[in-house]
């Protein structure tokens, strides 16, 4: 079924040598013989930064690895409230083909990461670059409350909830809304976007919020 799927893989490395070792190790582990898209994972700090993308670092193995045909695409990811911006610094330094970062309502309600986003996607839509979203159905960090599934933030459970939270994110021209990491969650969202037809408003997505005690999971 590999020509029925776009693969993506990560690494989490910053230098060269290692990063080269984890993406053969990918291709080994999914048992193919190229991956669609290949991330740098988690650029947020600059330290990390300046290595990944500098003279022997990681950058330097995935560009290697799409010129031997192992990689068709390369991207860079992230979580906290600067990726957005890290991001924006990451593509002026080289030409992504795709960003994967946050976004739902209650992060969209800080003023500098809403900022930082809106340009983002203004200049990946200006140079088409793809734009993942992740956390669309985040509640909230899991605070004193025993973990019931596999994401580490508290998700939202039930399926009008996930409508609400996924369609919020389909609203918006553009982007591209990924699925959650737990599989008894993945088929709610798979059903929230094969429903998809008119846009949530600001003001579902509050009265949302506010009944199940939403909050941002960066601060």
């Amino acid at each position: 079924h590999r020509q029925d799927f776009f693969l993506a893989t990560k690494t989490g490395e910053r230098g060269y040598k290692k990063a080269k070792e984890e993406i053969h190790r990918s291709l080994e582990r999914l048992k193919v013989d190229y991956v669609d898209l290949l991330q740098l994972h988690n650029l947020s700090d600059r330290i990390e930064w300046q290595i990944a993308l500098g003279s022997g670092g990681a950058l330097e193995a995935a560009i290697e690895a799409k010129q031997q045909g192992l990689v068709k695409h390369i991207g860079v990811t992230g979580h906290n409230l600067t990726i957005a911006a890290m991001h924006l610094m990451s593509l002026e330094h080289f030409d992504f083909d795709s960003v994967l970062l946050p976004y739902n309502f209650t992060l969209m309600q800080i003023p500098k990461y809403a900022a930082d986003f809106n340009a983002l996607v203004q200049l990946c839509q200006e140079r088409n670059v793809a734009v993942q979203t992740i956390k669309s159905t985040a509640r909230r960090g899991w605070n004193f409350n025993p973990p019931t599934r596999t994401t580490w933030y508290e998700p939202l459970e039930e399926q009008g909830d996930i409508d609400i939270a996924a369609h919020w994110v389909l609203s918006r021209p553009g982007i591209f809304l990924n699925t959650v990491g737990d599989i008894h969650l993945l088929p709610k969202v798979l059903d929230a976007a094969s429903r998809f037809e008119n846009p949530v408003s600001d003001e579902a997505a509050r009265a949302l919020v506010e009944s199940q005690e939403m909050t941002p999971l960066f601060v």
